[in-house]
């Protein structure tokens, strides 16, 4: 028997434990883990900003890996902490806990409340520096792995004004997938900072130059981004603002002539994505005013049923902003905000701005009447198209036998569903594929543009009906997760502007009405070669413009011909089984939204029903296009 006493246990020693769990303080040491390094030195900048003592940030990338963060805000203090000895620069970089956002003497409000951010930085980087500008004095010191190689090193600041500025090198041993930073996940981070904390002004610079960030007018700014190339029914978003001493709600409220929803809700800037009680909080109020309004001036009828949130959300775009002393976040990825009393601080500010607001404006609040009104019927139209895909998942097998073939398996996990453009393609795929665990569901032309049609249209879409009955997850209201029969899904279409536009369309269906998919990790594009090069026996497939240049070139003038691959019916099974659908050698991408806000934006803009906004679009993007088909 193995002795187990005292001297097994390990005791942890300052930032050793952060060193040996990082996952505990970042979530995980992959791309998620290294980027929320970055983010907390940037919400220390930006609790700087919400006190009122900070306007300018800049996050800038370096070529060794590294990155520095630079604000004009206070400065860290740097005299001795009293009860520690040492300076409390040193104690925020050395100690866990400990800040200044316990006692809200120095922050009321902050995104980072655990007191964690610079000293999980500080341990989970091979060297860290910080300069700290205050009391015209210049103060320096460097740590490597958190630990202190140098005093704190006092100067004479020659410049103007107090600040901090921290640049640090994360930890290859630690993050063993290297130093990676995505460009474009930070920006958007920053961009909603920007917003969400209006007049501050934020520049970040990398590999791809700079951009900068600014919005004078905060959230109100917010919803015209996202509504940026849609048609909308009020102009000027409907702002309010107010709170009750502990809370304060910030919300704008902006309708457009859509179908579908763009509702963001944050807390102490912090993106909540699963909701919580401020997003149930406004969603309450703004039911309860909408019947309110209706009934007062005639337009419901007492027999009428009120109109619920579910038909509010028809073309609602919104942002919902809390800030508050103590949040309380839950939740499996702790994006929701649990707080009981925020639900009625928010509905309360709602309810009393939005009452005013449209007794100053009926004809807005008619029109925002009448779209609900229009959704009503179109619900009821969806849930009996809904009952009919029902009925048809029930029966994949007998439904539709001529058009799907199914794989063998039974395990979600290991099925794999593709959705091929065209009979022709369909035909090769059937006779190509492992039938163990790949299904086929071809798809005939070009499918519905969901971006322009509510739910019961989408349903009545031969094509699109068939994918949701094949899918097995249902839709809408009756949409779980659970019941997807596949845990791959395939889109697999033909490498031309057509098979583009498809693809497009496609990605659109999923994203608006089958989202989780999405974001669950299982929709994928299948890439099929763009070329094949034929040089003596060889036959080289080649999928991308430079890739063909580096095959050229190898062959070193033998003789060669190129065939340019339209379209997938031009290969006959064997061929698309090699290079597109066998696991060990197919090209595959998984399908993922690093921003939701973008994303939105995106797919208003591209496949709306506004000509001038695309057009801008395609303009300003036509240079980074590759492989155009002529």
């Amino acid at each position: 028997m193995v002795e187990y006493k005292a001297k097994d246990i390990d005791v942890l020693e300052g930032l050793e434990a952060v060193r040996r769990r990082p996952g505990m303080y970042i979530g995980d040491t992959s791309e998620r883990g290294l980027h929320q390094l970055v983010f907390e030195i940037v919400d220390n900048s930006v609790d700087e900003a919400l006190a009122g003592f900070c306007d300018s940030i800049e996050l800038e990338f370096f070529d060794d890996g590294s990155f520095q963060v630079t604000d004009n805000g206070r400065g860290i203090p740097v005299d001795v902490h009293p009860k520690v000895g040492v300076s409390a620069l040193e104690v925020v970089l050395t100690r866990l806990h400990a800040g200044g956002k316990f006692a809200k003497r120095a922050y009321r409000v902050s995104g980072g409340l655990h007191g964690v951010g610079l000293s999980v930085v500080n341990a989970l980087s091979e060297w860290l520096e910080v300069v700290v500008w205050r009391d015209g004095k210049e103060y320096y010191q460097r740590y490597e792995r958190g630990i202190p190689i140098t005093g704190l090193i006092e100067r004479i600041h020659t410049g103007e004004g107090s600040g901090t500025r921290v640049r640090a090198l994360p930890d290859t041993s630690i993050f063993r997938d290297g130093v990676k930073y995505n460009f474009n996940i930070v920006a958007s981070r920053l961009r909603d900072i920007s917003f969400l904390v209006p007049r501050l002004r934020i520049v970040l610079k990398g590999p791809s130059g700079a951009k900068e960030f600014y919005s004078e007018n905060g959230i109100k700014e917010f919803v015209k981004f996202i509504n940026n190339g849609t048609e909308v029914l009020n102009h000027e978003p409907i702002y309010m603002k107010g709170g009750d001493g502990d809370t304060e709600v910030e919300v704008a409220i902006q309708y457009n002539v859509g179908y579908k929803e763009a509702v963001y809700a944050f807390a102490n800037l912090i993106n909540t994505i699963e909701g919580g009680t401020h997003l149930v909080g406004f969603r309450q109020a703004l039911t309860k005013v909408i019947n309110e309004v209706a009934r007062k001036e005639g337009l419901l009828k007492d027999s009428d049923s009120n109109i619920t949130g579910e038909d509010l959300k028809e073309g609602l775009t919104a942002i919902i902003s809390v800030k508050l002393m103590e949040p309380q976040f839950e939740g499996q990825t702790k994006t929701r905000l649990g707080n009981p009393e925020v639900r009625g601080v928010v509905s309360s500010v709602v309810y009393e701005h939005l009452i005013y607001y449209f007794e100053e404006n009926p004809k807005i609040f008619k029109k925002i009447f009448d779209k609900a009104v229009n959704a009503v019927r179109a619900r009821e139209a969806a849930r009996k198209a809904r009952e009919l895909v029902r009925r048809k998942s029930l029966l994949v097998s007998t439904s539709l036998p001529g058009k799907l073939a199914d794989c063998s398996t039974r395990n979600p996990q290991e099925a794999e569903l593709f959705l091929v453009e065209g009979d022709s393609a369909g035909g090769s795929a059937k006779q190509g594929r492992d039938r163990n665990f790949q299904a086929i569901l071809p798809l005939r032309g070009k499918v519905l543009n969901v971006e322009k049609a509510r739910l019961h249209k989408v349903l009545n879409n031969g094509e699109l009906r068939n994918i949701v009955t094949v899918l097995g997850t249902g839709i809408g209201q009756d949409f779980d997760i659970k019941g997807l029969r596949y845990h791959r899904i395939i889109v697999m279409t033909d490498a031309d502007v057509d098979g583009a536009h498809i693809r497009t369309l496609l990605l659109t269906f999923f994203y608006r009405y089958l989202k989780d998919i999405v974001t669950g990790g299982y929709l994928y594009i299948a890439q099929p070669p763009l070329y094949l090069v034929k040089s003596g026996k060889k036959n080289l497939y080649v999928y991308n413009e430079g890739d063909l240049t580096r095959v050229l070139e190898g062959l070193d003038g033998k003789g060669y011909t190129i065939q340019r691959y339209k379209g997938l019916g031009e290969m006959n099974p064997s061929q698309l089984w090699e290079t597109t659908m066998n696991p060990s050698t197919r090209h595959l991408y998984r399908v993922n939204v690093e921003d939701a806000v973008e994303a939105d934006r995106l797919f208003s803009i591209l496949m709306g029903d506004r000509v001038e906004p695309r057009r801008e679009f395609i303009q300003k993007n036509a240079k980074y296009v590759r492989n155009l088909d002529t």
